[in-house]
């Protein structure tokens, strides 16, 4: 995969075309990195403290769904 490429996504604009900047792509990356960690020790210490899987699951997708775009055109 070379540095351009997403192990992620393949990110694109609203226009539909590609965010290319190996820069861009490589931040994108990093911060989903260190969020999918956040989660995962989020959702490991819900299940040791005896928390629904289900429950956490929901909880973590009902985070996303709440984002605020700021930037909205």
């Amino acid at each position: 995969m070379s540095t351009a490429e997403s192990r992620w996504a393949r990110w694109v604009r609203d226009d539909g075309s590609v965010v290319s900047c190996t820069e861009k792509v490589k931040v994108m990356n990093e911060n989903l990195d260190e969020l999918q960690q956040m989660a995962q020790d989020l959702f490991e210490d819900g299940l040791l403290m005896e928390v629904s899987e289900t429950q956490m699951r929901d909880v973590l997708l009902n985070l996303v769904q709440q984002l605020h775009n700021p930037y909205q055109k």
